[in-house]
């Protein structure tokens, strides 16, 4: 309420109401300023943490390039579930079908069609290492990062390491953003400002709240994620 809207309101780009103060002293210094908060990473089941840190780009990208997704024709788009064409028309790419009740809270049945899988079977049918598109979103990080630890997935596996450095090894790669925790969320946000390139800006990273519920090893993870922050170039509170 009053130093985040305050500097937010300095860097000229706040226009809602913020908390009184004298004055905010020092504000020249920083460039930019960020609120890692707990709230969710997304409403909807579309959203999940390698679409959040921007991995999952990569992923379809290592798929489109088989042999076998070169026979079909298919691109990265087709294995997206946020798009038509290789997701399932029945669901959409949402893996379940809402049916609408009329006084009670509407009901979500998975799609009959793709049984929650999301894609259309020749789309699941293209393999990567032995693996489809769904058998990949329903590794944890520290599973795909062994899997993509070999030579061209070599990139993903990078990015995905991020994730595991803040303590998130253990959750799936294409978990809904709902089902997530304000700690994991927050925790999510952290990876992707790690994994984002670095620049010569000088941030101010405002955490709310980070460490609460988490056991001692997490928060040394997260310590040491705020020192690599601080390394380069920023600041945290």
């Amino acid at each position: 309420d009053i130093l985040y809207a305050g500097l937010r309101r300095l860097k000229g780009d706040f226009s809602g109401t913020h908390a009184a103060c004298k004055a905010i002293e020092g504000h020249e210094l920083i460039s930019a300023v960020e609120l890692v908060d707990q709230s969710p990473i997304g409403r909807t089941p579309r959203s999940n943490p390698v679409t959040y840190v921007g991995v999952f780009d990569q992923i379809r990208n290592l798929f489109a390039a088989t042999q076998a997704a070169k026979i079909h024709g298919f691109t990265p788009g087709h294995f997206s579930f946020n798009v038509p064409g290789g997701r399932c028309d029945a669901c959409e790419g949402d893996g379940v079908v809402k049916i609408e009740m009329q006084f009670l809270a509407d009901l979500y049945l998975v799609c009959d069609v793709c049984k929650g899988r999301r894609y259309k079977r020749e789309v699941l049918e293209i393999r990567y290492r032995g693996k489809g598109i769904d058998d990949v979103l329903s590794m944890t990080v520290s599973e795909a990062i062994r899997f993509f630890e070999e030579a061209s997935g070599r990139k993903v596996a990078r990015r995905l390491k991020v994730l595991d450095d803040v303590g998130l090894g253990y959750i799936r790669l294409g978990q809904p953003a709902p089902s997530l925790s304000g700690g994991e969320a927050q925790r999510i946000k952290l990876a992707a400002h790690l994994a984002a390139p670095q620049s010569d800006q000088h941030t101010l990273f405002l955490f709310d709240e980070p460490t609460t519920g988490l056991h001692f090893d997490d928060i040394a993870k997260l310590i040491a994620c705020f020192n690599a922050l601080v390394e380069a170039g920023n600041s945290v509170i």
